[in-house]
């Protein structure tokens, strides 16, 4: 674990979940950044600024960075300009998960409590794992995805990068689901989805063109 202090990148609903299990494993949570300051400073951390600001000068090595936004289009692009700035971003596990060892978890992800990745998974850069879903063996999960709470993902089911599969939502085994993806809470889907599109229902349906 390392020993730096770290700042929490966003401060939503999301970041709250985050936070709270960051600091938690003992993680030095001390600062925060955002557009703007908060009100509601649950974890009462001191604010820099907005790392997206020409003008923001914490750019430093002394600092580790987590991300605690929930939108997988901003994580990903606030992603690439932490490591542009060359600053180290954490992968924050939470202790009730369980990842197998024969599992590949990327960087500064998220895994949030009771959440199951199985043998052979491959979880890229920056992908939100939420409470409580499953991640079958053989999965693949590319990056700066969301898989939303109790979701269930059988064996090697492909999803694309920034796509979000909703709270419940079940991927039948093999399935393969592209890049922009959004999938309805408490969908079933047993067919592969192209980029782009929305689905939702049981079994799920397109609703956009």
């Amino acid at each position: 674990m390392s020993n730096k202090k770290s700042v929490l990148v966003g401060y939503s609903g999301h970041a709250l979940v985050v936070g709270d299990t960051a600091l938690s494993l003992g993680i030095d949570v001390s600062f925060y950044t955002d557009k703007k300051q908060i009100n509601n400073n649950v974890f009462g951390l001191e604010y820099l600024g907005f790392e997206g600001d020409e003008g923001y000068k914490y750019w430093t090595t002394q600092y580790d960075y987590i991300l605690g936004i929930g939108d997988n289009t901003i994580r990903e692009k606030t992603a690439q300009i932490l490591t542009k700035k060359q600053q180290s971003i954490l992968t924050i596990e939470h202790q009730s998960s369980s990842i197998s060892k024969f599992a590949k978890l990327g960087y500064g992800c998220f895994v949030a409590s009771h959440v199951s990745v199985n043998a052979m998974a491959k979880i890229e850069d920056f992908c939100i794992l939420n409470t409580g879903c499953i991640i079958e063996h053989e999965c693949t999960i590319q990056q700066s995805a969301h898989i939303a709470p109790g979701a269930v993902l059988a064996g090697n089911v492909k999803i694309g990068r920034r796509t979000f599969v909703g709270a419940n939502a079940v991927i039948k085994q093999g399935v393969k689901i592209g890049d922009d993806v959004v999938i309805g809470a408490g969908s079933v889907v047993i067919n592969d989805v192209p980029n782009n599109k929305t689905v939702v229902g049981n079994p799920a349906k397109q609703i956009n063109k």
